[in-house]
């Protein structure tokens, strides 16, 4: 209702200064009233599921690329590991208590842990 009153305004305005009548505005005000609410919604849209995946997408990106020798890791898949070697788009990670040296891409990395996480083979000895 607010929306449509300023909108009103805007266009009695722009109608008076232009010199037209008031009353051949009524088929531009019923368009862009109708327009209105789609353009709050791609707005919304933009808000709530856009910009916060743009963010997430980044801050992935600044983490895949601060990646370096010693991180414990752990991949897409839920392996946990320590990372022994880089190279351009993969990643060597050290994994269990053999220290056995699987190669993943680098994007198959899912975060970086911050607290030790000890595997089940090395528990074991």
């Amino acid at each position: 209702m607010i929306g449509n009153n300023i909108l009103w305004i805007v266009m009695r305005a722009l109608a008076e200064e232009g010199g037209q009548e008031v009353g051949d505005m009524g088929g531009t005000f019923a368009m862009l009233s109708s327009m209105l609410p789609l353009v709050l919604i791609v707005v919304v849209m933009y808000f709530m599921m856009i910009r916060p995946q743009r963010r997430k997408d980044k801050r992935v990106k600044e983490m895949l690329s601060q990646l370096k020798n010693g991180d414990r890791v752990t991949t897409i898949g839920g392996i946990y590991g320590t990372i022994v070697g880089i190279k351009d788009d993969t990643v060597t990670l050290a994994v269990g208590a053999d220290k056995v040296k699987i190669v993943f891409e680098r994007r198959a990395i899912r975060n970086v842990e911050e607290v030790s996480i000890e595997n089940d083979g090395e528990m074991l000895n």
